[in-house]
C-alpha cells in the first residue's frame, strides 16, 4: 500500500537543518544518524543499520540490524525497508559531505529511487539534489542562486532546460563533461527535462522550500 506521507533518513554526517513537513512521516536513523535526532529530541520511528559508528545497538524503537558483511549501505538498507513499507516521497539529512564515497552513494540512490518511481531529495549545507528519468521538474520563480544539472549515468538526450539563465533545447549531456554546472535561477519560474536517460539537479536552497516545491507543489 502506497503511503502519502515523507520517509525521512538521517545519515552520520552532521546537518545544520533538519526540516519535518506537517502532516504524515515516517523517520529513519540510518546507524549514526541516530546522534543526530538524540541531539534535537526527536525520536526515530525506525532505526536501521549494522552500527558500527554509533558503537552500539539502540533500543526503545523498532530496530533492524544488520551484520557489518554486506552489500547495501545503511542508507540504502534504510530505503529499501522504506520502499517495502509504501513510501514513494524520501528526504535524506547527513548523506553528504563526509566521506567523498558515501556521498557519491547516496547521490547514487536518488537515481535508485527514480527507477522505482519513487523521488528522493538530499539536503547538504544549503543545497539539494534530486534525480529525474525520462521526466521534467518545475522550479518557481522565487528560486535564486545557482543550480547544476548532470548527467549521471552514460548520455541523457533530449535534455529542455527553460526559464534560466543558460537554456537549451533538445541537447545532449555526457557523464563524461560538465555541461549542466552553475546554471542560475532567473526569477522566472523554470523548468528542467529529460526525453531518454536521467538528469542530476543540484540547487541553492533550504530544506523547507525544497519540500514544498518537489512534494507539495
Amino acid at each position: 500500500m502506497k503511503k502519502r506521507g515523507i520517509c525521512y533518513i538521517i545519515a552520520a554526517m552532521p546537518e545544520r537543518e533538519l526540516y519535518f513537513a506537517p502532516g504524515e512521516k515516517f523517520i529513519i536513523a540510518a546507524d549514526a544518524g541516530l546522534s543526530q535526532l538524540c541531539e534535537i529530541g526527536v525520536s526515530p520511528d525506525l532505526c536501521v543499520g549494522d552500527f558500527d559508528s554509533l558503537g552500539y545497538v539502540p533500543d526503545g524503537v523498532e530496530v533492524i540490524y544488520h551484520r557489518p558483511e554486506k552489500d547495501d549501505t545503511d542508507t540504502m538498507l534504510a530505503v529499501r525497508e522504506a520502499l517495502d513499507r509504501g513510501y514513494e516521497k524520501f528526504v535524506f539529512y547527513g548523506a553528504a559531505g563526509g566521506r567523498l564515497d558515501h556521498t557519491y552513494a547516496n547521490l547514487q540512490t536518488l537515481l535508485f529511487l527514480t527507477e522505482r518511481g519513487a523521488r528522493g531529495i538530499v539536503m547538504a549545507g544549503g543545497l539539494a539534489a534530486t534525480a529525474i528519468s525520462g521526466g521534467s521538474i518545475a522550479f518557481g520563480s522565487k528560486n535564486r542562486g545557482v543550480v547544476s544539472v548532470f548527467c549521471p549515468d552514460g548520455q541523457a538526450s533530449g535534455v529542455n532546460i527553460s526559464g534560466l539563465k543558460y537554456p537549451l533545447s533538445g541537447a545532449t549531456l555526457k557523464s563524461s563533461f560538465p555541461l549542466g554546472v552553475s546554471n542560475e535561477f532567473t526569477g522566472e519560474r523554470a523548468e528542467i527535462g529529460v526525453e531518454r536517460g536521467s538528469l542530476m539537479i543540484m540547487w541553492e536552497t533550504d530544506a523547507k522550500s525544497a519540500i514544498d516545491e518537489l512534494y507539495f507543489a
